[in-house]
């Protein structure tokens, strides 16, 4: 007879914990390879992350490790099992990394790592004599339990020289000051994804796209494989996707090599000190995807260390509208409100995900790494679909005051007349319809003429007393109405303000 789910809930809890046990084969004096085979079984509802020891000899060149795990059935509807998998060398497992070698999470069953080289994921360096830990992480567990096996091997002989650290420029070749184009969310085979910087670097420049930021999960390893794969007119950021079992959060335009751990949870009350880690190395704390449906994704720390927040993630789906609404939601327009810019990326990882789809799109003053991240922090940026769509937003007053996107337009009393005006180009935007949306909701919609047509442009009149801010959207026909159709673009509001700019205020 079939065991019930209840049956195996209670089986697992019956279950102890099997520790760690240990085989090999070989001295480790040097000479032939030698192994170490650790098994053991992680039970259901085990901590998010179980460190394993692992003893490695003098006098090693190279360490391999695989691993492979039981995947039991399970009742419909229940969880199996699935296990990721790091590691860290004898300087430590203490948050924050300083022992931290590498990480593929579930996407790999096997690495190694040398002075000279590692799997990407890896980072090459000295394989020293001393205790390592294998970092297990039970992303979900059977009620059996997870038993696992993990092998060793161990190759000796002299080390090869360490590999200089290079990175990408952090200048591209730009335009000045101009709008740019860019993906600040993809991942390459160094987490999850399936394709090199290489190939990612082509797709970026096939897309239209001036930069991309770096963003695999947990690992910074791919920082050094830019190096010599980036084109002259495509920037590369360099970011981390720091995944933790309560949101993921990513980190745009670090300083290149650095580390960002992820093992805590909204409840440990850390995430601050990691945003502070990301913005002490010059980057950018953006909350990706908050309101995904996956395991892990939905995003719990809250916004108060955030600088942006992705509202759009690969190809638009109903969270992404969640998203879209609750970003909004926080928009008040008050003077001197700190706001979170709205960004979007296309989270590419495999087909049929598109590098640049969709894409940010970002006022900087050239196409360096502090001009962009200054643009994205400042909120001087659109969302488009990709490169076949471009906006044009802005706000001005019968006396010639003006703002543009992410800026804020200062008018003599609250009263006073704002034009908003909106134009869209491009074959992207052909029977699209436009919107204005203000802290009063949608407000305007002018839709094309015909099905192929791109909408005029459209002008609608205002003042700050009835508008805290405008903010423009492009979307598509709607498919289910009254639901709307997908975005082709949207833009970061304009605030209108009814009191001048003041010395001291």
């Amino acid at each position: 007879m079939a065991m019930t789910r209840r049956d195996l809930l209670a089986a697992a809890s019956a279950a102890p914990h099997v520790p760690a046990a240990v085989t090999g084969t070989g001295t480790g004096t040097g000479g032939a390879p030698t192994t170490r085979t650790l098994r053991g079984t992680i039970p259901a509802g085990a901590p998010d992350f179980v460190e394993v020891p692992l003893d490695v000899p003098a006098g090693v060149s190279e360490l391999h490790v695989s691993y492979t795990y039981e995947k039991p059935p399970v009742p419909p509807g229940t969880p199996g099992n699935a296990l990721d998998i790091g590691i860290f060398d004898p300087r430590g497992t203490a948050l924050g990394g300083h022992g931290f070698r590498g990480w593929s999470g579930g996407a790999r069953a096997e690495f190694f790592l040398r002075t000279d080289g590692a799997t990407p994921g890896y980072l090459p360096g000295p394989i020293d004599a001393g205790r390592w830990h294998l970092l297990l992480g039970p992303y979900t567990v059977a009620p059996q339990g997870l038993p696992y096996e993990i092998t060793a091997t161990f190759s000796y002989g002299p080390a090869a020289p360490g590999a200089p650290r290079r990175y990408p420029p952090q200048r591209a070749r730009g335009r000045g000051r101009a709008w740019y184009r860019g993906d600040c969310h993809v991942h390459s085979v160094h987490s999850d994804g399936r394709r090199t910087p290489a190939e990612i670097a082509a797709l970026a420049r096939a897309a239209g796209l001036d930069f991309i930021n770096s963003s695999d999960h947990n690992t910074h390893s791919a920082h050094t494989a830019w190096a010599d794969v980036v084109p002259p007119e495509l920037l590369v950021l360099t970011g981390e996707e720091v995944t933790t079992r309560t949101g993921h959060v990513l980190a745009v335009g670090t300083d290149p090599g650095t580390f960002v751990d992820w093992r805590y949870r909204a409840r440990d009350d850390r995430f601050g000190r990691f945003a502070r880690t990301i913005r002490g190395a010059g980057g950018l704390v953006v909350p990706a995807h908050p309101h995904a449906t996956c395991i892990g994704c939905a995003w719990k720390f809250g916004f108060g260390e955030a600088d942006a927040v992705e509202v759009w993630n690969g190809p638009w789906t109903p969270d992404d509208e969640v998203a879209l609404a609750s970003w909004d939601a926080t928009l008040r327009g008050a003077r001197g409100e700190r706001w979170l810019p709205a960004v979007a990326g296309s989270d590419h990882h495999r087909d049929p995900d598109r590098v640049g789809t969709p894409q940010t799109v970002v006022l900087a003053d050239d196409l360096t790494r502090d001009a962009v991240l200054a643009g994205l922090r400042s909120g001087r940026s659109y969302a488009a679909e990709s490169d076949r769509v471009t906006v044009s937003f802005d706000a001005v007053t019968p006396r010639g005051a003006h703002a543009g996107i992410g800026g804020r337009l200062s008018t003599p009393d609250p009263d006073t007349d704002v034009l908003v005006r909106l134009s869209v180009t491009g074959s992207a935007a052909e029977g699209c319809e436009l919107r204005l949306v203000t802290d009063q909701g949608v407000v305007l919609t002018a839709a094309a003429d015909a099905a192929d047509a791109v909408p005029a442009p459209v002008e609608w009149h205002t003042t700050p007393a009835r508008s805290a801010y405008v903010r423009a959207e492009v979307r598509h026909p709607a498919g289910a109405p009254p639901l709307p159709g997908a975005p082709a673009a949207l833009t970061n509001p304009v605030f209108l303000d009814g009191r001048p700019d003041r010395p001291g205020r």
